[in-house]
């Protein structure tokens, strides 16, 4: 008896286990996940570091897969973070920017 239960739940287990993968591949849920472009974030980054600006070093980069620049991180002034959004706009392969830097004298 103890084959047959056995047997049983194997062959469940089997049978649903594609299903239970094919839930998780097609998961479209609202949360915010990318697949960087490391490339565009790391030429973004280099542009900012030529500027020799101590206060564009503490914004975070990130690019998504379609060329969306999102910048974070804290500026002093507006036009700190002004500069940096441009900076990112005019980079190669870049599409778009958010831009969320925090203004904090």
């Amino acid at each position: 008896m103890k084959h047959v239960i056995f047997s049983s739940m194997l062959i469940l287990g089997v049978a649903c286990g594609p299903v239970a993968m094919a839930d998780q591949a097609m998961d479209t849920g609202s949360s915010h996940h990318f697949i960087k472009d490391s490339t565009i974030t790391t030429k973004v980054k280099a542009k900012l570091a030529e500027k020799h600006l101590s206060t564009l070093t503490r914004i975070k980069v990130d690019t998504d897969e379609n060329g969306v620049v999102y910048l974070s991180g804290r500026a002093p002034t507006q036009d700190a973070s002004d500069l940096a959004a441009m900076i990112a706009k005019n980079t190669e392969g870049v599409n778009s920017v958010h831009n969320s830097i925090a203004v904090e004298p």
